[in-house]
């Protein structure tokens, strides 16, 4: 199935078992063109009756099991790993792993990767079964590798808001393989190391390094912006993987400690458009997906910080001590 392996026998084996009468099926946005495949093939293989959750999907932080749990006897959840959370359905996670070569691209890091001995070695769910084969090649070439399972990650797995798995890492460097930036640039703020990316998708490696200045220097003028904002909107979200409420109130009593206020938003999906009616705030504070306020800053007219990049534009923290805000899971 394209490049995914999903394990649909597996699963309609557990169907079976569990003896639901009603499924519900729930995709990342790159796997819901497979949704009317799969869902035809568990109810001509159940007798089942099968729901397809529609609404986007983020991750393993936001599977539908609240939304569902009136409308499925199981649920589903297509292309991500379970975090150590409470659900209130019974849910069937199936990993989607790439099938890509991933050496390729690991060869072509070899030359960024020179000078440095101890590689944190990281990558994302779908492609952690290939990861020990990657390591392998590192080690025949002369690399010391290192991987750690996290709070809520397996050996060698980085999720884009939690980098718990190489918090102890003694490396030189890291070598994360997989596409786009976010991942890395979480790396890179996370540990201050350099970090290398083996890009499957593109067939190419790059170093982080340009563009984490480039995004810094984004960050630091957003909090600049913010240090004058006296009333902020403090997002919450509902998703049970991504609500912090706790440090949502934190935030309140800390603004209102300097002079400013704090109103708690609670929010399901978080956009622009969502926050426009709220004219008479200056600027907001993301306890949600940390994603948000870096990868779509640019969407929204008012600051929109991280926690730490509060507490930057507030005085209580130096802009020498910036951190990637990350979740928690343990």
């Amino acid at each position: 199935m394209s490049m995914h392996e999903l394990e649909i026998v597996k699963v309609i084996e557990k169907i079976k078992d569990l003896n639901a009468e009603k499924v519900g099926l729930q995709f990342p946005e790159g796997l819901k063109v497979h949704a009317t495949k799969i869902a035809r093939q568990i109810e001509q293989e159940t007798g089942a009756l099968v729901i397809i959750s529609a609404d986007p999907c983020y991750g393993a932080c936001d599977v539908s099991d609240v939304d569902m749990v009136d409308s499925v006897d199981v649920l589903v959840h297509f292309g991500h790993r379970p975090l150590p959370l409470d659900y209130v359905l019974p849910i069937i996670f199936v990993d989607a792993y790439s099938d890509m070569d991933l050496l390729e691209c690991v060869k072509n890091s070899m030359d960024m990767l020179k000078g440095y001995k101890k590689i944190g070695l990281v990558t994302t769910a779908q492609h952690l079964h290939l990861l020990e084969k990657v390591s392998d090649f590192l080690e025949k070439n002369g690399k010391e590798i290192l991987m750690e399972d996290g709070a809520g990650t397996i050996k060698g797995q980085v999720l884009g808001c939690n980098f718990s798995s190489i918090k102890n890492l003694d490396a030189d460097a890291f070598l994360y393989v997989g596409s786009g930036n976010f991942h890395a640039l979480g790396i890179k703020l996370f540990t201050d190391k350099p970090v290398i990316v083996a890009d499957p998708y593109l067939g190419d490696a790059r170093e982080i390094e340009e563009f984490a200045d480039r995004i810094l220097r984004i960050r630091s003028a957003r909090i600049a912006k913010a240090m004058d904002a006296k009333k902020f909107g403090i997002i919450v979200s509902s998703k049970k993987g991504q609500s912090r409420l706790e440090l949502a109130k934190t935030i309140k009593i800390m603004l209102e400690d300097s002079g400013r206020e704090g109103f708690i938003l609670l929010l399901d999906d978080v956009s622009p458009n969502i926050l426009l009616p709220f004219i008479d705030l200056d600027a907001f504070v993301m306890t949600a997906c940390p994603r948000i306020a870096i990868d779509d800053s640019i969407m929204y007219k008012k600051p929109l910080l991280t926690p730490s990049e509060l507490e930057i534009a507030i005085g209580i923290r130096r802009w020498e001590d910036y951190e990637i805000d990350e979740i928690k899971y343990c």
